[in-house]
C-alpha cells in the first residue's frame, strides 16, 4: 500500500458570480490544477446562477471543471429546485449553523490519497440571520472529526466575526476561509497554532462591476433609495482564492497564499 502524502495543497475559491464567473473558472482551473499539483478544490457557490442561488445543472457543471466541494451560504435557498441536491450530496454544503430541519448537510468528509479531508461550511450572525451560534456548532462538528485535515469556510458579512472564529479554532482547523463580501481581503496568515486564515477569499466572477453586478443598477439604488432588480455584469473577469499548504501529519497550515487572477472577456 502506498504510504500517504506528507503534505497536501488546497485550493479555495471565492463566491462564484453568475455565467462569467463559471466560463473564467472553467478555462483557468484546469491548467491552474495542473501547473500548481493541486490536490483538493473547495469553491464558494452560492452565486453560480445569475448572481444569486445554484441549479442543479450548474452543481454538475461546476463539479465537472474539477472542484471537489462546492460551500455556500444565505443565497443557497434563493432556486428551490436546488433543495434535492443538497439532499442527495455530499459535494454540495449547506452552512451547518441552519437548523437540522432544513435541506442538505454542512460539513462533509472525503478522501483523497487515503488522507481524510473535513470540509465544514458556516455562517455569520452579525448583520445577518439570527441562526445557531457558528462557534458552538464548530466545537460540536468538531469534537470527534477523524480526520487529517480540517477545512472551514464561513459565510460571514463582519470582518470581526471572521477574525474570532479565526482565533476559536486556532490549532482545531488546518484552515479558515471567510467569503461573502466577494472583496478580497489582504490578511492571510498562518495563527500561532497552525491555522492558515483570510478574512475574505474575494469573488470569481465580473471585474468591472460592483461584487459582480451591473455598476449603473446598483448606483441607481444607493442614489434613489428604491428597489432595483441587480443583474450580473459582463466583460473582463477576475479569479480571486487562496492556495494552502497543509502538514498531514499535524494538520496544519504550512502556508497560504492569496490569489487574484484577472482575465479578458470570458463569454456573456
Amino acid at each position: 500500500m502506498p504510504s500517504k502524502p506528507t503534505k497536501l495543497k488546497i485550493l479555495f475559491i471565492g463566491d462564484i458570480v453568475g455565467r462569467p464567473g463559471r466560463n473564467a473558472l472553467k478555462q483557468w482551473l484546469p491548467v491552474w490544477k495542473k501547473e500548481h499539483e493541486i490536490d483538493f478544490v473547495v469553491a464558494n457557490g452560492e452565486n453560480a446562477a445569475g448572481g444569486m442561488g445554484m441549479t442543479a445543472k450548474i452543481h454538475a457543471e461546476l463539479l465537472g471543471m474539477g472542484i471537489d466541494v462546492l460551500t455556500s451560504g444565505n443565497h443557497i435557498w434563493h432556486k428551490k429546485e436546488i433543495f434535492h441536491v443538497l439532499e442527495a450530496s455530499d459535494r454540495l454544503l449547506r452552512p451547518a449553523n441552519y437548523p437540522e430541519t432544513v435541506p442538505g448537510r454542512g460539513w462533509a468528509v472525503h478522501e483523497r490519497d487515503g488522507l481524510k479531508i473535513v470540509t465544514l461550511n458556516l455562517e455569520g450572525r452579525v448583520f445577518m440571520k439570527s441562526l445557531e451560534c457558528p462557534f458552538k456548532t464548530a466545537d460540536r462538528l468538531l469534537e470527534n472529526a477523524d480526520a487529517e485535515v480540517v477545512l472551514v469556510d464561513f459565510h460571514a458579512e463582519a470582518t470581526s466575526e471572521k477574525i474570532a472564529l479565526g482565533w476559536y479554532l486556532d490549532g482545531r482547523a488546518s484552515a479558515v476561509v471567510g467569503t461573502h463580501t466577494h472583496v478580497q481581503t489582504a490578511d492571510e496568515s498562518i495563527l500561532p497554532g497552525g491555522t492558515a486564515y483570510i478574512s475574505d477569499l474575494g469573488m470569481t466572477g465580473p471585474a468591472d462591476s460592483v461584487i459582480g453586478m451591473k455598476k449603473n443598477v446598483v448606483l441607481q439604488r444607493f442614489l434613489t433609495q428604491m428597489p432595483t432588480k441587480f443583474e450580473v455584469a459582463k466583460g473582463p473577469t477576475v479569479i480571486s482564492g487562496a492556495q494552502v499548504i497543509v502538514d498531514t501529519g499535524t494538520g496544519k497550515a504550512l502556508s497560504i497564499e492569496r490569489i487574484r487572477v484577472f482575465r479578458p472577456n470570458s463569454g456573456p
